[in-house]
């Protein structure tokens, strides 16, 4: 495995089988000998890629996606508990890159130096984002430290200075880095991307949380997130891709609208596992919510909501003529495979709530991808679609936005799969009363532009869903309480024979009973109601929906939740950190 990883590294960066037997031993080298060539620059940034960026983003839980054991933020309450180590508190990384900067003057070659010094801010501040939206305080560190540094005992910094220093940091990589367009490396548009990114995060979670602290206030975080998303969309180097199913699925990431994306590569045996992950039931049982389905609007833009009945249709009725994004996010009726001819039923043994996942999964032609941690299609980091709805979320959130701005931005979403183009005065005459109900959406949008900001949130959790962003963004609204509404899959009448595919062949049977009954269909999938570990369980007994989760309450905390604790034996080795406020870890100072 260590020598595909080396081949993959010089792949990636262009570097030769010449280049890379030239380069100094390691097992020799010191900081006075190295650093002294972009080669070393490079090689010595190349980790931060490996170890910051996600790998799976398709894999995080949230209310809207699920598997059938749930993480412990979606179990609330006593499964969360303050970690003696690790829990997200390490520093590594950030020593790493302190050292770089430390030692950027021993290159001779300018140019490479302000490119790797524009990459390791861009990776400070990405560090330090992660930090600050698990922690919220936490201790700015900016050079080199040694074993005996006091600094290693230092208490933690406000929010405010560490998201000051965030954007001294990235607006240095913005200026320094190239603007050539690298879906692999870092460039302008990615740091540009990485600032609107962190600011609508600060300007949301300060709006909504209530905070104000000196320095920035919200709205200034908000208009530096428009600013540097309006930029990216100015610079004209990106655009969306055509086909929405086929962007997750292919091998190499699309340059037109992956910004940064992780490369996977057959070859070099550098894998994923989201194509497994998504049609084995070994693989954690992955799949949407109804609460999330049900928010999909027709085709023709009207509310599935406000259609009669819509709480207990069945499973074809459902999905039919909604956002085509809801079928490229999980079979409906009629769903072949990319690269495949047989339409293929939900299976209700690999996804928990029977919604089955279907982006990310690659082409059926192609060898071995089926198997465990054997998919190779690039994964996104940042796309240029987030791009288009920070622009939009962050005016709306000011009460800035106008139509001209939804036409350039979210309305560019739904022209790439023939929605009808959102419409401000529309949206906020006639707020979606399910996206504002307590029962399915968010308790805490108010004011004249409450049902614009409420489409753009409805717009952002379909276009990026199953791509990791959804916990965060409840964090960041303060809508913990989405956690506690119900997690419910498929609905079924009762007991019988239905039909999932369209096709009139029904393709799978519910019986109660001990003995499964006679069926005409040959390849017939029998599951008892009641029985949780082959068969399947429901809401309302030998009705409802799917509840995979059954007896499980959700408990989201508003006073302690949106933090994460600080690991006890941190603040037994530094008495200087505090804990977050409701984590208990024993400790008395």
């Amino acid at each position: 495995m260590r020598k595909y990883i080396l081949m993959a590294a010089a792949a990636l960066l262009g570097v030769t089988a010449c280049d890379y037997l030239e380069t100094k031993p390691k097992d020799t080298l010191t900081a006075d000998l190295y650093f002294r060539d972009e080669t070393d620059l490079q090689l010595f940034s190349n980790t931060f890629y490996n170890n910051l960026l996600d790998k799976e983003p398709y894999d995080h839980q949230s209310d809207h996606y699920v598997n059938l054991n749930l993480s412990n933020e979606l179990h609330g309450g006593n499964f969360r508990v303050v970690p003696a180590t690790g829990g997200g508190w390490s520093w590594s990384d950030l020593r790493k890159m302190n050292t770089l900067l430390a030692n950027m003057d021993k290159c001779d070659d300018q140019a490479a130096v302000d490119k790797y010094t524009g990459v390791t801010k861009f990776f400070r501040a990405f560090f330090y984002f992660e930090k600050v939206k698990r922690f919220g305080d936490v201790p700015w560190i900016e050079t080199e430290l040694g074993s005996a540094d006091e600094q290693l005992y230092a208490p933690r910094d406000s929010r405010e200075l560490v998201m000051s220093k965030m954007l001294e940091d990235i607006d240095e990589a913005i200026a320094k880095l190239p603007e050539d367009v690298t879906p692999y490396r870092v460039n302008k548009w990615t740091a540009l991307t990485l600032k609107a990114e962190f600011c609508l995060f600060e300007g949301t979670f300060r709006k909504y949380h209530g905070i104000s602290l000196d320095g920035h206030s919200y709205e200034d975080y908000l208009r530096l997130a428009a600013e540097a998303a309006k930029a990216v969309i100015d610079g004209g180097r990106y655009k969306l891709a055509k086909d929405y199913l086929t962007l997750f699925a292919e091998e190499d990431a699309d340059a037109s609208e992956y910004i940064l994306a992780i490369k996977n590569d057959k070859g070099l045996g550098i894998y994923n596992n989201c194509t497994a992950f998504a049609n084995m039931p070994t693989q954690g049982c992955p799949g949407l919510t109804k609460k999330f389905v049900d928010s999909f609007l027709m085709k023709d833009g009207s509310r599935f909501t406000d259609k009669p009945g819509w709480e207990t249709m069945e499973f074809k009725e459902e999905v039919a003529d909604r956002d085509p994004r809801l079928a490229c996010c999980m079979k409906t009726p009629g769903y072949k495979r990319i690269g495949g001819t047989q339409v293929v039923a939900p299976d209700l043994s690999s996804s928990s709530t029977g919604f089955q996942l279907v982006k990310f999964v690659m082409d059926c032609t192609l060898t071995g991808v089926d198997r465990v941690e054997m998919s190779y299609n690039d994964m996104p980091v940042y796309r240029y679609a987030e791009v288009l709805l920070i622009y939009a979320e962050a005016l709306a959130e000011l009460g800035d936005i106008k139509q001209t701005d939804l036409d350039i931005s979210v309305n560019l979403l739904r022209d790439r799969v023939g929605m009808p183009r959102m419409n401000l005065t529309q949206a906020n005459q006639n707020p979606d009363w399910y996206l504002k109900s307590e029962q399915y959406g968010y308790r805490n949008v108010t004011g004249a532009n409450q049902g614009i900001i409420l489409e753009i949130r409805r717009e952002r959790s379909i276009e990026l869903a199953e791509e990791g962003y959804r916990y965060e963004d409840l964090i960041r609204w303060r809508e913990g309480k989405c956690i506690e509404q119900e997690m419910y899959g498929m609905y079924f009448p009762g007991p019988g024979e239905y039909d999932l595919t369209g096709d009139g062949v029904a393709d799978v049977c519910l019986y109660t009973g001990d003995i499964a009954p006679t069926s005409s269909v040959k390849e017939i999938v029998m599951l008892k109601i009641g029985e949780k570990t082959s068969g399947i369980l429901l809401s309302d007994g030998n009705k409802g929906y799917i509840d995979p989760q059954q007896g499980i309450q959700h408990v989201w905390d508003e006073e302690r939740d949106y933090y994460y604790p600080v690991p006890s034996k941190e603040r037994q080795l530094n008495p200087n950190l505090t804990q977050n406020s409701g984590w208990n870890d024993g400790l008395s100072f």
